[in-house]
């Protein structure tokens, strides 16, 4: 594996276990942006290239723990995953995150303005987010695993209600774009999710909190956008 500046962050992020935690520390987009070149990634987020290429060679290291090899695995798996783990956590976090957000901007709100216009950000994202992974849940993912399991068992692909794969696969990447401006947003209004001097417990809970919810969300875009998406493309087109 060779790792260079001229590969793009997407490609790395497929090549390199632990090149998405990297580029998570180092702030560069890895879901949404996936498709420039790391040289260009770097220049975005104004990092030596170098220095990024160094921590790559890092991370590209073998590590004990066991990596999931979602490229090769069964789509069916990978939508189970996404479903219980990503899905999972950004309903309990919506959950736990709105009434926070009230609690903090009742006490802060009046000394830090940008409090009220994160809470409508996350609101609005909420609101995005639920009726986008249930529009997933419902139509797009039951899909995708059954055309998996007709072309591993030989048989007619069905035709899907929504022309084809790609119709809702685009609907979707335009609607991640969107949650990536929104968490972008917050993260420049909060200054990086730095709590104020005068921020009580429940202010830094709910930063450290939010930087977590953006994490995490990175990562679930990444795995739709650069690995489930257009394999179910791939495979439509091939069958």
């Amino acid at each position: 594996m060779t790792i260079t500046a001229e590969k793009t962050v997407r490609e790395l992020a497929l090549e390199i276990p632990n090149a998405t935690r990297v580029f998570e520390k180092l702030g560069i987009d890895y879901c949404c942006g996936g498709g420039k070149s790391l040289e260009e990634a770097c220049t975005a987020a104004h990092l030596s290239t170098d220095h990024v290429l160094d921590a790559l060679a890092g991370a590209a290291q073998p590590t004990v723990q066991a990596q999931h090899d979602w490229p090769s695995e069964l789509l069916a798996d990978l939508v189970d995953h996404i479903t219980q783990t990503h899905h999972k956590y950004t309903r309990e976090e919506i959950a736990r995150l709105q009434p926070l957000l009230d609690k903090v901007c009742s006490v802060h709100g009046k000394n830090h303005a940008e409090l009220l216009g994160i809470r409508e950000t996350f609101r609005g994202l909420s609101q995005e987010l639920t009726m986008h992974m249930m529009k997933e849940e419902m139509m797009l993912f039951p899909y995708i695993v059954r055309m998996e399991e007709a072309v591993l068992q030989k048989e007619p692909v069905l035709p899907p209600p929504f022309g084809s794969v790609q119709n809702p696969v685009r609907m979707m990447m335009g609607e991640h774009d969107s949650a990536g401006e929104a968490l972008r947003s917050m993260r420049e209004a909060s200054h990086g999710y730095a709590a104020p001097d005068d921020g009580c417990f429940s202010y830094r809970t709910l930063y450290q909190a939010l930087g977590a919810f953006e994490a995490d969300l990175h990562q679930h875009i990444h795995l739709e956008n650069n690995i489930l998406f257009p394999r179910a493309v791939e495979m439509e087109e091939s069958h």
